[in-house]
């Protein structure tokens, strides 16, 4: 009895596995990357690497004491940013490793308090803007470089009456 059962499912099991067999061979090149963009996405990563390091320079030289530390420029303006947006649960939990690294808290308030003071320009649709603030506040809190200047469209302007 078993002899037949098996031998009646030997011609579909012998199909599913040469089924499985074609599908196996043909899914990972399905999956497999474009050369052209990896190629664009390795030779972005280096720009965006220095520029982060450019970043982290500038603020090491303007910035005294551990303030200036990468790991707490880092830390401190991820605080501040989330802080801006509200973000209360994970700003605290980012304050902790802040201070475990010995980073000075003073400088997240003043930090802080220079984007409330100077944020007013922040497009809340553009992460750029609000970072960009963030990184000038976080550099000198107490004399922010400005923020770049908005676009201005030309209006038709009415002919005066005499």
């Amino acid at each position: 009895m078993f002899h037949r059962l098996f031998s009646a499912a030997r011609g579909p099991c012998a199909t599913l596995v040469l089924l499985l067999a074609v599908l196996g061979a043909a899914v990972p090149s399905a999956f497999a990357e474009d050369p052209k963009a990896g190629d664009k996405a390795a030779g972005q990563e280096p720009a965006k690497d220095t520029q982060k390091v450019d970043e982290f320079t500038e603020a090491q030289r303007e910035v005294t004491g551990p303030a200036g530390n990468p790991e707490c420029v880092w830390l401190g303006r991820r605080v501040v940013g989330l802080l801006w947006r509200d973000d209360l649960d994970t700003a605290f939990r980012h304050l902790d490793l802040y201070d475990r690294f010995g980073c000075p808290s003073a400088h997240i308030q003043a930090s802080f308090r220079c984007l409330i003071l100077h944020g007013n320009n922040i497009d809340p649709k553009a992460a750029d803007s609000l970072n960009g603030r963030v990184q000038a506040c976080w550099i000198s809190p107490t004399n922010p470089a400005p923020p770049p200047a908005p676009a201005t469209t030309p209006t038709a302007s009415a002919p005066a009456n005499k």
